[in-house]
């Protein structure tokens, strides 16, 4: 007589969450509320108050804002630290040849700097991270994740941003403004690619949130040196830089930003400060400098669907070996 004994039955994994667009509308709130006031106070009494309000709300706030929120032992990555400084002189360093020495009598050596400083500020962190680290792209802020909360968002913050700056304001000839539209598109990628995506994205790993918003936020400010800037503006770039970089953190997606929020506003700043006047050949230059940053994206993309997107292939099992395998290993004998 023989027996035959079954093998249990493998348990059900529960059921994953599927993952929600949940974002956080006490900071929301803090968003539209700063950019609303830049039309309401003073640039001093805003540079002020929207730093201060933000450190409150960091300080009360709980859950998602404070995971993690301070360092913990063993978390520093000093390979990501090295490459942040490395890159953040090299393109400071290449925008402050563009506009001091260059300046806009020598459209050449000025537009190879500015347009250098761009796209080696997208390529790097995009091959440092996806070539070099094996992360996905989606750590850089890039993709498709949390899409309708950001694309609300987006539109909310980009609608808030024009009806601010663009509301009664008459625009000049357009070839006066149409070229620095594009300029500032192509600007304005970059910014959300580097200082968000990557900067802010790999100091809160190291630092956590908090630090890594306010530390993100005084980078920003002090890489507008390459503009020529001084230290008399620093001030109210940190507060815009706070405000970008919460924006950036509701959804970590650069969608948040471009191509609403940062472009619309360096480009108003462009057409205010009337120090800049591009000729219309100018967007054949940025228009390449956006698709160089595309196809380096595009190419990164390709990597990762190679290298991260599918499980590693299997070893083919011979027939005969498949043949032998078929049996129950918990069948007993007779």
């Amino acid at each position: 007589m023989s027996a035959t004994i079954s093998p249990a039955a493998p348990p059900t994994p529960p059921a994953a969450k599927k993952p929600t667009d949940h974002v956080p509308l006490v900071w929301v709130g803090f968003v539209l509320a700063s950019l609303l006031a830049l039309d309401l106070l003073s640039l001093t009494v805003w540079s002020i108050a929207v730093p201060l309000a933000a450190a409150v709300l960091w300080l009360v706030s709980t859950g998602w804002w404070r995971s993690p929120s301070i360092r913990r032992p063993g978390t520093l990555d000093r390979r990501d630290l090295a490459v942040i400084a490395a890159l953040y002189l090299a393109v400071v360093g290449l925008w402050r040849l563009a506009f001091t020495v260059f300046s806009v009598d020598r459209w050449v050596g000025l537009f190879l700097c500015f347009g250098g400083g761009m796209v080696l500020g997208v390529a790097v962190p995009v091959i440092y991270t996806v070539w070099l680290r094996r992360r996905p792209l989606a750590s850089l802020g890039i993709g498709v994740h949390q899409l309708r909360a950001t694309l609300a968002l987006g539109v909310v913050f980009g609608g808030v941003q024009a009806v601010i700056v663009l509301w009664g304001y008459q625009l000049p000839a357009p070839v006066d403004w149409v070229p620095l539209l594009v300029g500032a598109l192509a600007v304005g990628l970059f910014e959300a690619i580097f200082f968000r995506g990557f900067v802010q994205g790999r100091l809160e790993a190291s630092f956590g949130t908090g630090p890594a918003v306010a530390s993100a936020a005084a980078l920003y400010a002090l890489y507008h040196v390459g503009y020529g800037m001084g230290l008399a503006d620093m001030a109210f770039l940190f507060a815009l830089g706070v405000v970008y970089a919460v924006a950036y953190r509701l959804t970590s997606n650069i969608l948040v930003l471009w191509p609403l929020l940062t472009p619309l506003g360096g480009w108003f700043n462009m057409l205010e400060s009337g120090d800049i006047h591009m000729p219309w050949a100018a967007i054949l230059g940025f228009a390449d400098v956006l698709g160089l940053m595309a196809l380096v994206i595009w190419r990164a993309r390709k990597r990762q669907q190679r290298g991260f997107g599918s499980p590693p292939p299997q070893r083919a099992i011979p027939p005969s070996y498949r043949a032998s395998s078929n049996r129950n290993p918990l069948q007993a004998v007779r």
